[in-house]
């Protein structure tokens, strides 16, 4: 694999392929993929800092043991995937990261100045939690960071595009957010908005109805005064037609 090509892919599951082949090799030693994980997602850091947290159980030579042992068989499964100049460690340039372009597709959808007519829904292998299974501390607050941003980018989506004349696609975008979460009341407040904007009434109540029934099963709680408002008077009047 050429250096330029390689591709580390987080979301779904961890390992390591080339831009032709995204997914290429799973058989990844453990020892490497943490590594590789942990250096995707922390940016720049230091060798001791990676050493005290990937093996932060025994002592510090023997952490710094094995992180040059993990080192050297990363460098003979992905020659330059990591740049290890100096006393930190990073991915090295032209290696493409997927959590990274999951981030960089969150910030296009955010910047008011990107024109509608070129955002698009994250292509498949974007939509994957981080390292599922993995219980480290570092990937689980990471996971959730993750999960929230591209909800919010979903949401954010499906409001632009309603926004912007394209119902149809929006509640498919706001429906994505609904799935993905179903106890996220802001994600229902986006697909009623779009509903009660169409003249959907009808589904605009039945969407909060189908999240009101949610979380009064799952979690004892009514929808907050801010959902509730949106469809009030029209479950009033439903009350009194019947």
């Amino acid at each position: 694999m050429r250096a330029t090509t390689l591709r580390v892919s987080l979301l779904g599951g961890s390992s390591l392929g080339t831009a032709e082949l995204p997914r290429g090799r799973h058989d990844v030693p453990r020892s490497v993929q943490r590594l590789v994980a942990y250096v995707s997602l922390s940016g720049r850091p230091a060798r001791s800092a990676v050493a005290g947290q990937l093996w932060g159980e025994v002592p510090e030579e023997q952490a710094q043991a094995s992180l040059r042992s993990a080192l050297w068989r990363l460098q003979r499964l992905a020659p330059g995937l990591l740049d290890t100049s100096g006393g930190a460690l990073a991915v090295a340039r032209g290696v493409h990261v997927d959590v990274r372009e999951l981030c960089a597709w969150a910030a296009r959808v955010r910047d008011p100045g990107a024109d509608v007519e070129d955002l698009r829904l994250p292509p498949p292998e974007l939509s994957g939690d981080l390292l599922p299974g993995w219980r480290d501390d570092w990937v689980l607050v990471e996971r959730e960071r993750l999960r929230q941003l591209r909800l919010y980018a979903l949401e954010t989506l499906a409001a632009r595009l309603a926004g912007a004349g394209r119902p149809g696609d929006a509640v498919e975008v706001a429906s994505l957010a609904v799935r993905a979460e179903p106890l996220r009341e802001s994600a229902y407040r986006v697909l009623v908005r779009i509903h009660l904007a169409e003249g959907d009434v009808a589904a605009a109540v039945r969407s909060y109805r189908q999240f009101r029934a949610r979380v009064r099963d799952q979690l004892g709680l009514d929808p907050t005064d801010r959902l509730t408002r949106l469809v009030a008077h029209l479950e009033e009047g439903r009350r009194v037609a019947s």
